[in-house]
């Protein structure tokens, strides 16, 4: 029987290390106590960053299933995730929609991942 213990934590490390630095990319794009005044420069390059490393991390790192058990634990996170991703957006719309100043991308956001989610939920349906 193989082990492959080594490959799970090294998998699940390389996910946290990718995790980690996407959030400090976004943190200092954000600057949210300006700590710092960054140029316009920099701050292109952050985002140029920011997309690349984000589209490294979506497509590039793909997870792998091995198990029935680890499908679940997948599909569970992917469940929690977009649920606390639309709580999110749907709060920052009620808080911005009481000073009259709801910003489109919040609810751009959550038109696509409501979207996302019944077109996944379709093709899973039909195709699995």
């Amino acid at each position: 029987m193989k082990n492959n213990q080594l490959s799970l934590s090294s998998r699940s490390s390389a996910q946290t290390i990718v995790s980690v630095i996407l959030i400090a990319l976004l943190l200092l794009i954000w600057n949210p106590w300006s700590f710092w005044m960054p140029t316009m420069m920099l701050v292109s390059v952050l985002i140029a960053l920011l997309i690349a490393f984000s589209l490294f991390a979506s497509f590039i790192l793909q997870e792998k299933v091995a198990d029935e058990r680890e499908g679940s634990h997948r599909m569970l996170a992917g469940r929690a995730a977009f649920l606390t991703g639309s709580a999110v957006l749907m709060i920052g719309i009620f808080v911005q929609a009481f000073s009259h100043a709801v910003d489109i991308w919040l609810v751009v956001a959550l038109v696509v991942m409501i979207i996302t989610k019944i077109g996944s939920r379709i093709y899973s349906d039909r195709n699995f």
